[in-house]
C-alpha cells in the first residue's frame, strides 16, 4: 500500500508540472494566432486533458469493462462541469464570448441527445452508435479549424503590420509546442499512475466497479481538465479553462465513448437500479444522464443568455455534485 501512495503522489507531481507547460503552451499558441482562448480550449487543451479518459476507457472497452467505459464518460462530463468548472466560476466568475461557446454547446447537446436515446431505447451501444459518435467528432473539428482559419485570416488582414524575424517566429512557435506536446505527455502519465493507484485503493475498501468508474476513475481522468483550470485562473485564462470544459464534455460523448463502443460494444450498467412506481430503473438511465444534462444546462445557458457567469452557478454545480457523488457512494 507504502508503494501505492507513492506512486499516487508522483502522478499527482506530473500533473501539476504538466498543466503548467500545457497552459503555457495552449496560451502562447492562441496569442501567436490571435485565436480566442475560448477557442483553443475547446479544442487543442480538449484534445490534451482528454487523453486520460481515452486510454482509460478504450482499455476498458477491449477488456470487457463496459461499465467503466460508460461510467468514465458520463462520470467525467459531470465532474468536469459540477466540480471543476464550478469550482473556477465560484472563485473567479468571468465574461463569456458567446459566439466562441455556442458552437461546442450545441455539438455536446446534440451528441447527449442521440447518447440518451440510444441508452433508453436498446440499452445497449453498437458499433454503429460509435461510428456516428467519431463522425460527429470530426464535423465539430472541421466547422471549429475553418472558424479558427478564417478568425486567423481577418486577424492579420486588420494587423497593425508589426511583425517579427521569421527566424524568432519559428523558435517560439517550436517552444510553445514542445511545451504544449511535453505537459500533454506528463498530464497524461500523471493521470494514469492516479487513476491505477486510486483505483487499487478504493478496490481495497470494497467499492463496486460502477461506482469506481463514475466517481474516482472519472474524478481521476478529470484531474488534467482539473489541473489546467486551476493553472489558467491563476495565469488570468479563465476563457481557456471554460472552453476545455465545455470541449472535453463534448470529447467525453463522441471521442472517448465513440472509440470505446467501436472496441467494444456494451450495455449499459444495470448494477444498481431504483425504483419507479414498482418497476427497478437503472441508475445509469434515471440518475446519472439527467444530472449530465443539468449540470450542461446550468453551466451553459447562462452563459450564453447574458454573456457572463455567476457566482451562484458554481455553488449550485458544486452542491449537485456533492450530492450526486454521495448517492454513488451511498444510496
Amino acid at each position: 500500500m507504502f508503494i501505492t501512495i507513492l506512486w499516487f503522489v508522483l502522478g499527482l507531481i506530473f500533473l501539476i508540472k504538466g498543466g503548467d507547460w500545457f497552459v503555457d503552451g495552449a496560451a502562447g499558441i492562441a496569442e501567436h494566432f490571435h485565436v480566442p482562448d475560448l477557442l483553443i480550449g475547446a479544442t487543442v487543451v480538449s484534445i490534451g486533458t482528454t487523453l486520460p479518459e481515452v486510454m482509460v476507457s478504450a482499455n476498458s472497452a477491449l477488456s470487457g469493462h463496459g461499465e467503466i467505459a460508460y461510467g468514465n464518460a458520463i462520470g467525467s462530463v459531470i465532474c468536469n462541469t459540477a466540480l471543476i468548472a464550478a469550482i473556477t466560476v465560484a472563485i473567479k466568475p468571468s465574461k463569456v464570448e458567446r459566439s466562441d461557446l455556442r458552437t461546442p454547446v450545441i455539438f455536446f447537446f446534440i451528441a447527449a441527445a442521440f447518447y440518451a436515446t440510444i441508452a433508453c431505447m436498446t440499452g445497449f451501444f453498437s458499433r454503429i452508435t460509435g461510428a456516428i459518435l467519431l463522425v460527429m467528432f470530426i464535423v465539430y473539428m472541421i466547422i471549429t479549424v475553418r472558424g479558427v482559419i478564417e478568425n486567423q485570416k481577418q486577424n492579420t488582414a486588420f494587423s497593425d503590420g508589426q511583425t517579427l524575424d521569421a527566424s524568432e517566429k519559428e523558435s517560439s512557435m517550436t517552444g510553445l509546442v514542445i511545451s504544449l506536446i511535453a505537459g500533454a505527455g506528463l498530464i497524461a502519465v500523471g493521470a494514469d499512475l492516479l487513476v491505477d493507484n486510486g483505483t487499487k485503493i478504493a478496490e481495497g475498501f470494497g467499492v463496486p466497479e460502477s461506482v469506481i468508474a463514475l466517481t474516482f476513475v472519472a474524478l481521476g481522468t478529470s484531474l488534467p481538465e482539473l489541473v489546467t483550470a486551476i493553472t489558467s485562473l491563476i495565469k488570468g485564462h479563465s476563457a481557456l479553462s471554460l472552453g476545455n470544459i465545455c470541449g472535453a464534455n463534448l470529447f467525453n460523448l463522441v471521442l472517448v465513448s465513440g472509440l470505446s463502443i467501436l472496441l467494444g460494444p456494451f450495455r449499459i450498467p444495470a448494477g444498481k437500479t431504483i425504483s419507479f412506481g414498482g418497476r427497478a430503473v437503472p441508475a445509469s438511465l434515471a440518475v446519472d444522464i439527467p444530472v449530465m444534462f443539468a449540470v450542461m444546462l446550468i453551466l451553459t445557458i447562462p452563459a450564453l443568455g447574458r454573456g457572463r457567469l455567476s457566482r451562484s452557478q458554481g455553488i449550485i454545480l458544486l452542491c449537485i455534485y456533492l450530492g450526486f457523488s454521495i448517492f454513488q457512494l451511498v444510496g
